[in-house]
């Protein structure tokens, strides 16, 4: 029979399974939010068996306990049983065993202060509404941070390798991972929570800890005479690694068509107009994989009818011709 420690790790293992998955589906709604809420369950019930494992199993250990108030108003001395709204014993938190184990050195500090800030993401999430790609990146890093860290205490804690449970770090598909540009305007919920983040990340950090803040992750195709490196196909050499992306990835990609586009132009812009000189400066970007991917109708026919799909990261272009709302 499995020790109540060891059940609560396979749940933590599943949570994060979960967060991971949802994290990397192409085009999902409120994929930041619920990766949030499914990364910080899967955490506090790690915590929570790691907690146990060093305290015999004993669930009491894990209770938060109250003093109650006797006839004549005043707090007894007994001690109680929280209990939740269906009478159940009220368990601490993830905040409250995070600084436990940090304090008696069994957690480490950059895994801590990843903890906190996956905690205020949780809590803000319901309040952020990102266009901002900036954010998104941010956010990427701290979430990548998150999923190494979870990794790391399972080997240290129970000497679970991720491979037991289906559990890796975020995919390096290259949808996945937005893309960072220049000029990005953020919200003041976002602004506020990029300057906690700051606050609380080491940016002289050894990148190759077992525990980060956040992970800094860079893509770079670049030439090579090292017989051992991995070719990448961006040509027709038949000895590179395809890279492929899937009808779902290039949507996710490029979400935009024509007209959500000057949607968000008319919502964003002061002086926009859908003229001329809009149409010169969309057209001047188009051919330009950052920001936009013209689709045909028939792949292989370069003659046949398409139609231009528009990646985020365009809108900071237009940020250089036209005043913001």
């Amino acid at each position: 029979m499995r020790s109540r420690s060891r059940e609560l790790f396979d749940r933590a293992a599943a949570a994060m399974v979960a967060a991971v998955e949802i994290y990397n589906k192409p085009g999902f709604p409120h994929k930041i939010e619920t990766f949030s809420i499914l990364a910080v369950n899967g955490w506090e019930l790690l915590l929570k068996a790691k907690w146990l494992a060093d305290n015999n199993n004993k669930e009491r250990s894990l209770y938060v306990y109250e003093r109650r108030q006797n006839k004549n108003g005043e707090l007894g001395k007994k001690l109680y049983v929280r209990l939740t709204r269906s009478r159940a014993p009220f368990t601490q938190g993830l905040s409250y065993l995070s600084d436990q184990l940090s304090q008696s050195k069994q957690l480490d500090i950059a895994a801590h202060r990843n903890l906190q800030a996956m905690l205020e993401l949780r809590d803000c999430a319901t309040h952020f509404y990102s266009e901002s790609v900036g954010f998104d990146a941010r956010v990427y890093e701290l979430g990548a941070a998150c999923v190494k860290n979870f990794v790391s205490a399972a080997k240290q804690w129970f000497d679970r390798h991720p491979s037991e449970f289906d559990l890796y770090l975020l995919p390096l598909s290259f949808s996945a991972i937005p893309e960072i540009s220049d000029g990005i305007v953020l919200n003041a919920a976002e602004k506020n929570f990029i300057e906690f983040l700051n606050g609380i990340d080491d940016p002289d950090s050894d990148p190759n800890a077992a525990y980060a803040v956040t992970i800094r992750i860079d893509i770079k195709f670049a030439k090579s005479s090292d017989g051992n490196a991995l070719l990448v196909r961006r040509s027709n050499d038949p000895a590179a690694t395809a890279i492929q992306l899937t009808e779902e990835e290039i949507r996710a990609q490029y979400p935009w068509d024509y007209a959500e586009l000057t949607n968000r132009c008319v919502s964003r812009y002061s002086d926009f107009k859908q003229n001329d000189r809009y149409h010169a400066i969309r057209k001047s970007l188009e051919n330009d994989d950052r920001f936009a991917r013209v689709r045909f109708l028939d792949p292989g026919n370069p003659k046949s009818s398409k139609k231009v799909f528009f990646n985020r990261n365009i809108l900071p272009e237009f940020d250089r011709h036209y005043s913001m709302n």
